[in-house]
């Protein structure tokens, strides 16, 4: 922050900032190009990162409060005021070519400026000399921290009024025919380690290590695109390599990452997995809690139109609790619901805050441990999953799906019956609840139908496709291959 409140103090001296100043001045400018959010505009929009900074730096100047505002716009020579100057307000010497000039006429008319924005109540005028003391300093430092802290997202910088087919994430966009699926959750890297056994308290073993991009939300994305539908994900990654990689990593599967947050000066989260030869995983999760969405991300135009033109959401309860309640609330309000998935998780705090908010889920999918912790099951509830499904469903789920190792069992008003496994090698697999949910989306999206007893088998066979210790997303299954292993299902 302190670097880029520096050179951009320096850059208001002569004419201000513009992209030939960044490329000629004899400051080193390197802190401020290499900020994210000039990084991220630069590549989106095919520009010189000199050529991103000065839309960048309007846009930070702009949500500053209206003194701070004013005085790093006339003293950048940012031109907020050139096309609609109020009345009053003279743009030539407002952004005159000195800039002694430009701080003249900021002191002189700091009312008419105030009110030529809407400032109420207006400050004190100041004079030139006071102006370049505390005031200048204040606004500078804020301009800096809104510029070195902000999050961005991998999306367009604009939607394209002429051309909605360019805004994936808004109302726009053109269906075809393929359905539209939003996954909600996190995007990781997975450390997974594969060995013989899971060694226990003060044990050791032996065995391989892989990196690979994972999280919930990124492997039930790859596995929709995989099945060929239409993906976009909201989530939340490092301005680091890890988080570049996960972005690849979905941009690869033709997965849309317009809603991905990246946040600067934070680590993309890490999972631990340790595999054993059987399939079976247990998991370290390492996250920064600055990876997160916020309540306000979510109430973005772009994110609350994903929602709404969506076919089918997916959400994972990795966010916060809030953050999860409201976005519960808001596919409560919609007029026409997409289809909702949803997947608890064991660490979910104050579940009971969701409960107001079961009625809009249509499926809800997890292991034994994911389910009793959504319904709050008494201490000891194990293998016996009917007791929970009945509350789940009498809090308003739709359907219970309730995994274990390769076989799936389902309590729902079209379906309640025991889905038993195929020929399996593994007794498990850690990517093995991402394919059947996205199995299940693919065939009641593309069906448009209620559902019914193929529709799980369908799914089930996803799952036993995905027979994998390695690569989670990789070993996401291709129509091909889940239909193969459905028909063996109905030889036998």
């Amino acid at each position: 922050m302190v670097a880029v409140r520096d050179i951009l103090t320096r850059l208001c001296k002569r004419s201000g900032l513009s992209s030939d100043r960044l490329r000629s001045t004899e400051i080193d400018v390197l802190p401020l190009l290499d900020l994210l959010a000039v990084r991220q505009y630069a590549r989106r929009a095919g520009i010189d990162r000199e050529e991103a900074v000065l839309p960048v730096v309007r846009d930070g100047a702009g949500q500053l409060q209206p003194s701070h505002r004013l005085i790093v716009d006339a003293e950048l020579s940012l031109g907020l005021l050139r096309e609609s100057p109020g009345a009053g307000v003279d743009p030539d010497r407002l952004y005159a070519a000195d800039l002694g000039e430009r701080r003249e006429y900021l002191a002189e008319h700091w009312k008419v400026l105030h009110e030529a924005i809407g400032a109420k109540p207006i400050p004190p005028a100041l004079t030139v000399r006071s102006l370049r003391g505390a005031p200048e300093r204040r606004a500078f430092t804020d301009l800096a921290t809104q510029l070195a802290t902000a999050s961005v997202f991998d999306g367009p910088i604009v939607a394209d009024s002429d051309n909605p087919s360019k805004n994936s994430a808004g109302q726009g966009a053109i269906r075809d025919g393929r359905g539209v699926v939003t996954v909600i959750g996190d995007a990781v890297i997975d450390h997974i380690y594969a060995v013989d056994r899971i060694p226990g308290p003060g044990g050791t073993g032996a065995g391989l290590y892989r990196e690979h991009p994972g999280g919930k939300g990124l492997t039930r994305a790859v596995a929709l695109a995989r099945l060929g539908m239409r993906v976009r994900l909201i989530s939340a990654v490092g301005d680091d390599d890890a988080g570049a990689g996960a972005l690849e990593c979905l941009r690869s599967e033709r997965v849309e990452t317009e809603l991905v947050k990246v946040v600067p000066f934070a680590p993309t989260p890490v999972t631990a997995v340790i595999v054993a030869r059987t399939g079976a995983a247990s998991r370290i999760g390492c996250k920064d809690e600055r990876i997160r969405l916020s309540a306000f991300d979510l109430r973005t135009d772009a994110i609350r139109s994903a929602l709404a033109t969506s076919d089918a959401v997916i959400l994972t309860f990795e966010q916060p609790a809030g953050v999860i309640e409201q976005i519960m609330a808001e596919l409560r309000r919609l007029p026409k619901r997409p289809l909702v998935i949803v997947h608890p998780s064991p660490s979910l705090d104050r579940p009971q805050y969701l409960y107001q908010h079961l009625g809009v889920v249509d499926y809800v999918v997890g292991g034994a441990d994911d389910l009793h912790a959504l319904a709050m099951a008494p201490e000891g509830a194990t293998g016996d999953v009917t007791p929970t499904a009945m509350r789940l469903r009498a809090l308003g789920v739709g359907a219970v799906c309730a995994i274990r190792g390769f076989r799936c069992e389902v309590w729902s008003d079209e379906v309640t019956d025991r889905f038993e496994p195929f020929p399996t090698v593994l007794d498990d697999s850690v990517g093995a609840h991402a394919a059947f949910s996205a199995a299940l989306v693919h065939r009641l999206v593309t069906s448009r139908r209620v559902v019914t007893r193929e529709d799980y088998v369908w799914a089930t066979a996803a799952m036993v496709a995905t027979q994998s210790i390695g690569d989670v997303p990789g070993a996401m299954p291709l129509p091909g291959e889940v239909e193969r292993i459905f028909k063996l299902a109905r030889e036998r």
